[in-house]
């Protein structure tokens, strides 16, 4: 999670309450066993990505959809011009739900509210 003041490499005194030591035990064994690269292939294929998708350019999304994210994301805030004009391609995009003081890991942060407003989103549908 990236504090309100900027990106931080200190090591945290403290989990957040949404985490435990068994989470992040599950996560080291995973990567222990499975190593970083599936993580990282996407990024390293980046390029290729853009190009398969580039049939697609400016077509727009025409199934209902819903956007939610914290408001302590880095990603909203190193996006938030493009975030704000995603409804140009999504015209049946339903109003943005951004949580308050959740970062990056929404459903894991706060899992009842991501899971509560993808229920009444299908819900609605």
């Amino acid at each position: 999670m990236v504090p309100r003041k900027g990106f931080s490499l200190t090591e945290p005194t403290s989990l957040p309450a949404w985490i435990t030591e068994s989470d992040i035990d599950v996560y080291v064994d995973e990567f222990t066993r499975s190593g970083f690269r599936g993580a990282l292939n996407w990024w390293r294929n980046i390029d290729r990505g853009w190009e398969l998708m580039a049939a697609f350019a400016g077509a727009a999304v025409s199934v209902p959809a819903l956007y939610i994210a914290g408001d302590r994301d880095f990603v909203v805030a190193a996006f938030a011009q493009d975030i704000a004009r995603q409804s140009i391609l999504v015209p049946k995009l339903r109003p943005a739900i951004m949580l308050a003081g959740c970062g990056h890991w929404t459903q894991q942060e706060r899992a009842a509210d991501v899971s509560a407003a993808m229920i009444d989103f299908l819900r609605q549908l």
